[in-house]
Order: structure tokens, then C-alpha cells, then sequence
């Protein structure tokens, strides 16, 4: 197998090419990738062209799956394999859901620069989506590379930042997205946790860890927590550091969930079926949803 790596942004985010992802992923293809994300941190396969099962085969080479969780409040059927993350505009009959249905609202929450599952406790590692229908337009992903965005603070602001823990809460990032009527039994089915603001990757780097999940800072009032956690956005949203992924069919993109950020442009319109699936893995623990233990 030869394989390159070809730079897509001047900061980060690069094309494996040359990489078969039918077959049982071997020590250079794994090597590479590893090499790629720890260098690039959104690494793009094209025309992967891959099965489900293919799909989850790839990704545990790289880590223990997290598995989806039940959400309290939701009760559609799942339309794909447990161990798969659905992104797309897909009911469980592969209708398309209503851009104003009650679900489509809940996931506009992903329009906001986020990392997945930062409201979980479980440490996680990659997430990897793959387009198996892409609309013609629309739909979009844009990704931040947050070791950068935090190399560019003024060096007083890492180190007031240097010590601080956030919180980051599913539903009270949903409702800063206007979601309204979360219940009780929904927060208690996701529970607000807390994360260091700044993470040290494993090859040294240090990364910003914040998005639309880090709703507070421990030891702060709401206010002035999200005060500085809007000031960071801010200033990690600016153009400068976004790659805008323009999907085609069977693209696979890996990125980091420690160190970028990553939001979905809105589907605004009810014409085009969208499905595109993602796994999630962790660094270390068992396979297991995130929230099982709420239930």
C-alpha cells in the first residue's frame, strides 16, 4: 500500500490517499493515520466506499467505540447499527425528517462549534463520519484547529486560563441554542461534567477546550463563566483557523475531538436526503454508552 498525505489548509487538515479501507486495517495504515491526525488532526479519506461493519472494523483500530446514548425525552427508533452515531435528516423508514420537526430542532445545537461528547465523562478520542448520500448542496462541515487557536492567545490570557476547569452540559448548551422544555429526567439522562480548559495532547501540544457544550467554569457565577467562554469562542471562530470541508459521496473524515472544534452547516430545505454516520471512539475503557449508568 503506498500512501501520501496532501495538506488541505495552511494550519491543518490533510487527504490520506492511498488507503483501502475494505481490508483489515495493518500496522502502516494504522502507523499513518495516527502520523496524519497527530500532525494535521482532521485527516480526509476519499471515496472510501465502505460498509457499516468496514466502518466500525477501522475505527476500533484506533480505540474502544462509544456507543450512542438514550437520550430521556426521545423514543424514535434507531435506523442503524448500535454502534453507530446518526447524522443524517433520515427517519427509521429513510424518509427525510421535516427541517421544523421536533428532531431536526434538537440537532441544530450542532450548528454551533462543538466537540463531540465533551459532555461525557468518558475521554473522547476521534470521531469518524462518512457521507454515504451527500446532498448537492448544503451541509457543510467546518472545523477549528484549537492547538493553534490556543498558540495564538496573548500569552497573559493562557496562563489565566492555565488552571481553570469547565463544565460542559448537553441541554444547557441546547438551550443556549433555543431549545426549550428540557426536563428533569433529560438532564438526568445526560449530566453536566467537567473538563480542564486546557489539555496537554499526547505528542506535548497544548490544546483549548471549549465549543458550544462548555456552558460554565467551576468556582465561577454563570455570568462571568460564560463571559470568558463567549471571549474564547470568539476569538477561536475567526476565519483564520476554520477549514471548511466540502463533502463528496464516501468521504471518511477523522478529527480529533481533544484538540478542534467542528460545526454543521444547516440543511435548510426538505428536497435532499442526507446520511452520513459517524463512529466515536475513546482513548481507553470499556465500549459502552457514555450515560448507561443513568439507567
Amino acid at each position: 500500500m503506498s500512501l501520501t498525505v496532501k495538506p488541505l489548509h495552511p494550519i491543518f487538515a490533510a487527504e490520506l490517499i492511498g488507503a483501502d479501507l475494505t481490508q483489515p486495517p495493518d500496522a502502516e495504515l494504522v502507523r499513518a493515520v495516527e502520523d496524519a491526525m497527530a500532525r494535521y488532526a482532521v485527516t480526509v479519506v476519499r471515496d472510501a466506499r465502505i460498509s457499516d461493519e468496514d466502518h466500525i472494523r477501522f475505527s476500533r483500530a484506533f480505540g474502544p467505540l462509544e456507543l450512542p446514548p438514550h437520550l430521556a425525552g426521545t423514543s424514535a427508533k434507531r435506523r442503524l447499527r448500535a454502534e453507530l452515531f446518526d447524522a443524517s435528516n433520515l427517519d427509521a423508514n429513510n424518509e427525510i425528517i421535516p427541517y421544523d420537526s421536533e428532531k431536526r430542532r434538537l440537532a441544530k445545537g450542532a450548528e454551533r462549534f462543538h466537540s463531540d461528547s465533551s459532555f461525557n465523562s468518558l475521554p473522547t478520542k476521534w470521531s469518524l463520519l462518512l457521507g454515504h448520500i451527500v446532498p448537492p448542496e448544503g451541509g457543510d462541515t467546518h472545523f477549528i484547529d484549537t492547538r493553534a487557536v490556543y498558540d495564538a492567545l496573548p500569552a497573559e490570557r493562557r496562563a489565566r486560563i492555565e488552571p481553570l476547569v469547565a463544565i460542559h452540559d448537553f441541554w444547557r448548551g441546547r438551550e443556549r441554542t433555543g431549545l426549550t422544555g428540557v426536563t428533569d429526567a433529560m438532564r438526568a439522562s445526560m449530566p453536566a461534567v467537567t473538563h480542564p480548559l486546557v489539555r496537554t495532547m499526547p505528542y506535548g501540544r497544548r490544546s483549548l477546550y471549549i465549543g458550544g457544550h462548555a456552558t460554565g467554569i467551576v468556582g465561577w457565577s454563570e455570568p462571568e463563566a460564560l463571559a470568558l467562554l463567549d471571549e474564547l469562542y470568539d476569538f477561536a471562530t475567526q476565519e483564520r483557523f476554520i477549514y471548511e470541508h466540502k463533502w463528496r459521496q464516501w468521504d471518511l473524515v477523522i478529527w480529533d475531538n481533544r484538540c478542534t472544534l467542528h460545526r454543521a452547516t444547516p440543511l435548510q430545505t426538505d428536497r435532499y436526503k442526507r446520511d452520513v454516520r459517524r463512529t466515536t471512539v475513546n482513548e481507553y475503557g470499556p465500549e459502552t454508552s457514555a450515560n448507561a449508568a443513568a439507567y
